[in-house]
C-alpha cells in the first residue's frame, strides 16, 4: 500500500463503498448458511433487512464518480462526444464483467444452474447500463447546453430522470408492462426474467439506476464551488435533508390516497425510493463526518480499503458463500456459527484487498522506476 492517505474528499466515498461491501457480506452469508429455524429470527430479518443497502449504496457512489470523472474531462475542454464515448464505454465494459461474472457463476454451478441464470440482470449489469444512461444524458445536456453553470444544469437534469425512473416503475411492473419484448430485455426494464412476473431479487433499470442518478446529481452538487468552499457545512445540510425526505416518505406513504393502481411500498413505490435516496444522503453525512474528523482515517481504515477493491471483493466473495467453495454447510448453521463464518469471510477479503492494492502499487512503483531514465537528463 501506499504510504499516503486517500483526501477526505475520496476518503469518505470508498469508506461507504466498503460499508456496502460489509453489508453485502453480512447479507450473504446469513442468508447462504442459517437454518431452516434460525431464519425465523429477529435476527435475520434484520440482517436482511441491512442487504437492502449495498445495492443503492454501490449505484449512488457510481453516479458520484461518474459525476467526478465527468467534470474533470470538462475541466479539459473535452468535447461533448468524446465524454460520451469514454463513459458510455465504461458502461459497457462493467456490463461486459456483468456478463462474464454470470458466465463463470454458471460453469461453477454446472449441472444444477438453469441457464437462464447467464441472462439474469445482477448487480453489476444494472450498475453497466446507468452508466451508459448516464453517459447519454450527459452527452444530450452538453450539446445543448456548455455554457456557465453547466454543473447546476447536469445535476439538475440528473434529478429530474431519477424521478421520472422512481415514478414509473410501478406502471412498469404493473399495468405498462412490456410483454411484447423477449423476455431477457423486458428483464432489463422489470426484472421479470422467465418467470413471467417481475422479481424482487433482480435490478432492472426501474427503479435501480434512479440511484446512480440521484448518485450524478449530488456528485455534480459537491463539485459546486460553493460546496467546495464549505465541505462540512454541506454535508450537514447532505444529512439534514435525507432526513427530511425520509419523513416526507413516510408521510406521503399513510396516505389514503395514491396515485398508482397497484401500490407496494417494499418493491416499486416511489415513496420508498425517496425514503432510500434519503437513507443514502444520511449515510453519505455521516461518512464524511467520520472521515473528517472521526477515526475513519486514524491508521489503517478496513472499510476504506475494502471500497478500494470492492469489484474484487464482491466477485470473489460469492463463491465462498453460496458456489461450491462454501467455506460452511449451506441452510444448516445456527447464527453464532454462521456469524463465525461471516468474520471468516470478512478478513478474508480484507487480506486479498490488502494483497492486491499492495500489489498495484508495486507494480505502478517498478513502472516508474523504468521510465524515470527517459524523462530525465
Amino acid at each position: 500500500m501506499s504510504g499516503s492517505k486517500p483526501s477526505s474528499r475520496l476518503a469518505y466515498i470508498d469508506w461507504m463503498r466498503g460499508l456496502a461491501c460489509v453489508l453485502m457480506f453480512q447479507t450473504h452469508c446469513y442468508d447462504a448458511w442459517l437454518s431452516g429455524a434460525a431464519r425465523k429470527s429477529t435476527f435475520f430479518m434484520w440482517s436482511q433487512l441491512g442487504g437492502t443497502l449495498p445495492a443503492p449504496l454501490f449505484l449512488f457512489l457510481a453516479g458520484i464518480s461518474f459525476a467526478f470523472v465527468t467534470d474533470k474531462l470538462l475541466q479539459k475542454d473535452v468535447p461533448a462526444g468524446a465524454i460520451a464515448k469514454k463513459t458510455i464505454r465504461r458502461g459497457a465494459e462493467i456490463l461486459a464483467l456483468g456478463f462474464l461474472f454470470r458466465f463463470q457463476e454458471f460453469v461453477i454451478a454446472w449441472g444444477w444452474s438453469p441457464w437462464s441464470d447467464l441472462l439474469r440482470v445482477d448487480i453489476l449489469n444494472t450498475i453497466g447500463v446507468s452508466m451508459m444512461l448516464m453517459g447519454g444524458m450527459c452527452w444530450v445536456v452538453l450539446s445543448l447546453h456548455r455554457k456557465s453553470r453547466t454543473r447546476l444544469v447536469l445535476g439538475t437534469t440528473a434529478v429530474v430522470v431519477a424521478l421520472m425512473i422512481s415514478l414509473l416503475t410501478p406502471l412498469l411492473w404493473t399495468s405498462w408492462r412490456p410483454r411484447w419484448l423477449p423476455w431477457p430485455i423486458e428483464s432489463y426494464i422489470n426484472g421479470v426474467h422467465n418467470l413471467g412476473a417481475p422479481q424482487s431479487w433482480l435490478f432492472p433499470i426501474f427503479p435501480w439506476t434512479g440511484f446512480a442518478f440521484a448518485g450524478l446529481a449530488i456528485g455534480f452538487l459537491l463539485l459546486s464551488d460553493w460546496a467546495r468552499s464549505g465541505e462540512a457545512w454541506v454535508s450537514l445540510v447532505a444529512g439534514s435533508s435525507g432526513l427530511g425526505l425520509i419523513y416526507l416518505a413516510h408521510r406521503l406513504d399513510i396516505l389514503s390516497w395514491q396515485p398508482f393502481g397497484v401500490y407496494d411500498f417494499w418493491l416499486t413505490s416511489p415513496n420508498f425510493f425517496l425514503m432510500r435516496v434519503g437513507m443514502l444522503l444520511a449515510i453519505l453525512s455521516a461518512a464524511y463526518l467520520w472521515c473528517r474528523w472521526g477515526a475513519g482515517q486514524w491508521g489503517f481504515s478496513p472499510l476504506i480499503q475494502l471500497g478500494q477493491t470492492s469489484l474484487l471483493v464482491y466477485w470473489v466473495h460469492l463463491d465462498f458463500v453460496y458456489g461450491r467453495l462454501s467455506i460452511l454447510p449451506k441452510r444448516a448453521l445456527d447464527v453464532r456459527t454462521a456469524s463465525f463464518g461471516v468474520l471468516t469471510i470478512f478478513l478474508a477479503m480484507l487480506l486479498l484487498s490488502v494483497v492486491r492494492t499492495t500489489f498495484k502499487n508495486a507494480h505502478r512503483d517498478r513502472a516508474g522506476l523504468v521510465q524515470a531514465p527517459a524523462t530525465t537528463g
